[in-house]
């Protein structure tokens, strides 16, 4: 009986255990995955000043190419989790760098999520120009029309 019991113990403890630790493994994951505003401010003083080096006829360095990316993957894994207004400049130039640079279909991506996102930012007439201007057409829903 004491073997159970002590057996019962044991196993409730380990439980619990799991289950703190998943809890803990959880709001780290959240903590990483959201985006602070200091951080949002560093990425768009890098996005500035990646767009000087475009201005400037710079060639982009392997740290700088990877500094993009990286903005680019942050932006991204914050959209999985919610969007976020203040989000819409940073994609917005990250869309002009990448449009420089050449590379259309990120550059696109960028541009077809304001749209998709932030549609009543005042970026989303920008990002549409863009897109248009990249060849790509875009097909805004139409809003209904009231007759009498």
């Amino acid at each position: 009986m004491k073997k159970l019991f002590l057996l019962l113990i044991v196993t409730i403890f380990f439980i619990c255990d799991i289950a703190s630790n998943s809890t803990q493994a959880a709001k780290k994951t959240t903590k990483k995955s959201a985006i602070s505003a200091a951080q949002i401010k560093e990425m768009s003083e890098t996005v500035d000043y990646l767009t000087t080096k475009i201005y400037a006829g710079s060639l982009f360095s392997p740290e700088d190419n990877s500094k993009l990316i990286q903005i680019k993957i942050k932006l991204d894994n914050q959209m999985l989790i919610a969007s976020d207004a203040s989000l819409a400049p940073l994609y917005y130039k990250a869309g002009n760098l990448y449009k420089a640079r050449e590379y259309k279909s990120e550059a696109i991506d960028c541009y077809q999520t304001i749209l998709e996102n932030f549609g009543d930012t005042a970026l989303a007439p920008k990002a549409l120009k863009e897109l248009n201007s990249l060849g790509v057409k875009v097909n805004l829903p139409q809003t209904p029309t009231v007759t009498e």
